[in-house]
């Protein structure tokens, strides 16, 4: 079996995890759409809590996702055929094509042949393949984990596979670019080694003249070229994939532009996120981050929730432990004091189910529980169940804010049911024409529990709640808000432009006009 003549394929291999792989593949999408070219991206295996959902209703990695969006495409299940989201206690959930197979150790998986999944990688590689001029491809971690090699999905099997030329990223703010490139290399078989056609030297900070006895030195090191040096972008503002995003400001240089400074800390609007040891999706709340009138705050402990004017519990891909530190950190009690004391409170996914009564899990899906008390904010219960909902979703908004209409997109194993005093949407899948209830919200709509992520990814939304957080203290309405589409096709372009000036295009270009022999390949 292998993959026949197609589109091209360009990989992306790292020496570690975290270098940038993800980033630059997001660049080289947007780059190779602007100049004309159908581009997809592609990622065999993915870990991450971070995902997102396809049109038809499948799940995938967030990177991959953003990579489609930067391409000017639709995403589709093909693009990350195999994604882990870890739950906890040494166990991922095993999503396959956009569905879930099963839930496993860690140790079974890594000591797994994965016959299996192979099969749908190189099935979804050539359904891509087939509809576009180029791949772009994303490894995972270091190729060359020597323990791992002989399992290995994502990294030089899927580029012997997909016949991909291979850039080898390195990142020299961890320092070690020396020992970490020619080390990897060295590590690849020949037949490996002859496939990577240049190392890209990414996150350096300061003057890349500096660096220039480096580029002679590690191109005569590891014979191989380097193709660019790219800076540490610090103010990316684009999505990120796992949670080490958090610890970043990611919109530094949008936040420029809206003239932060001007707004001084006491008349900005404070938000406090509750930051769960499983928090998912936590790109929910990238827009708040853009706003200059707010001020956010991710809360671990009680402290932490002083003075805020929201909080908002997330996503979480384990709702019962993390209910569980809820209560056993003291924050359930803190957050239920908070909003009797009139703190506004967003739930969002698994943020809404522990704003119930209780949280039931019979199966043990998640907890060696069968139930934990929730925050008893609303009078519903949850049932954590066997099937998952993936589907994109859009409607209208009902109570107080009624007239909004909103889309966004649900990821949830869960039911929930019992007295909701008022739905918070009436909403439908992009797939079926029937409108269901999603959510809750008290009367006065402080208290909001939504299966909608990318909820605040709404602007008109958005801009009310947080109007409506204003009107508390007094303070006049926001006339204007971030448009978020606007900000991620800024960002888009504006990290296509950095890359586009520090890598060698003109390599890029080259090895696509290659006519080189993409017969059958072993696998």
């Amino acid at each position: 079996m292998g993959v026949q003549h197609g589109a091209k394929g360009i990989m992306f291999l790292g020496t570690a995890s975290n270098v940038g792989k993800s980033t630059l593949s997001t660049a080289l999408c947007r780059i190779l759409a602007q100049d004309g070219y159908r581009v997809a991206p592609f990622k065999a295996q993915n870990m991450s809590l971070n995902s997102a959902v396809t049109p038809s209703g499948r799940e995938i990695g967030r990177a991959q996702a953003v990579q489609a969006e930067a391409a000017g495409i639709l995403s589709n299940e093909h693009m990350n055929p195999v994604l882990l989201k870890p739950t906890g206690s040494s166990r991922s959930q095993v999503v396959v094509q956009g569905r879930v197979k099963e839930t496993m150790s860690a140790r079974s998986y890594f000591q797994s042949n994965k016959s299996e999944l192979w099969q749908a990688v190189v099935e979804s590689y050539t359904f891509l393949k087939e509809r576009y001029d180029v791949i772009v491809m994303e490894g995972a971690g270091s190729p060359v984990e020597m323990n791992l090699k002989s399992r290995d999905i994502v990294n030089m099997r899927a580029a012997m596979m997909a016949d991909a030329d291979v850039f080898l990223v390195a990142d020299i703010d961890r320092g070690g670019i020396f020992a970490s490139v020619v080390g990897t290399l060295l590590l690849l078989t020949e037949e490996e080694r002859a496939r990577v056609k240049g190392i890209i030297v990414n996150k350096f900070r300061g003057d890349p003249k500096l660096f220039e006895d480096g580029v002679r030195l590690l191109e005569e090191y590891a014979k191989v070229p380097v193709l660019g040096v790219i800076p540490h972008i610090a103010d990316l503002g684009i999505e990120e994939e796992d949670s080490l995003g958090l610890e970043e400001d990611r919109y530094h240089h949008v936040k420029a532009h809206t003239r932060e400074d001007q707004v001084p800390d006491e008349q900005r609007v404070h938000i406090g996120i509750i930051h769960l040891p499983h928090i998912a999706n936590f790109t929910d709340f990238d827009p708040l981050f853009l706003e200059a009138e707010v001020s956010v705050t991710f809360c671990t402990k009680v402290e932490d929730l002083i003075g805020v004017d929201a909080i908002i519990l997330p996503g979480t891909k384990n709702t019962m432990e993390d209910l569980r530190f809820l209560h056993e950190s003291g924050l359930a009690k803190a957050i239920t004091q908070h909003a009797t004391k009139g703190v506004s409170v967003l739930g969002i996914c698994g943020g809404l189910q522990m704003l119930g009564e209780r949280v039931m899990d019979p199966h043990h899906h998640e907890s060696e529980d069968s139930v934990i008390p929730g925050l008893h904010l609303f009078h519903y219960e949850t049932t954590i169940t066997d099937e998952k909902r993936t589907e994109l979703v859009r409607g209208e908004l009902q109570g107080v804010f009624a007239g909004i209409f909103v889309h966004g997109y649900e990821i949830h194993m869960g039911k929930t049911v019992g007295d909701k005093d008022q739905a918070f949407a009436l909403a439908k899948s992009d797939r079926d024409i029937t409108m269901i209830e999603d959510g809750a919200q008290s009367l006065d709509g402080r208290y909001i529990g939504t299966y909608l992520h990318g909820i605040l990814h709404n602007d008109h939304f958005r801009v009310i709640w947080l109007n409506r957080l204003r009107a508390v203290h007094g303070w006049k309405p926001l006339e204007h808000t971030v448009l978020t589409s606007e900000v991620r096709a800024h960002a888009y372009d504006r990290l296509a432009s950095i890359v586009r000036e520090h890598l060698d295009m003109n390599v890029v270009y080259q090895l696509l006009k290659q006519d080189s022999k993409r017969g059958e390949n072993c696998i």
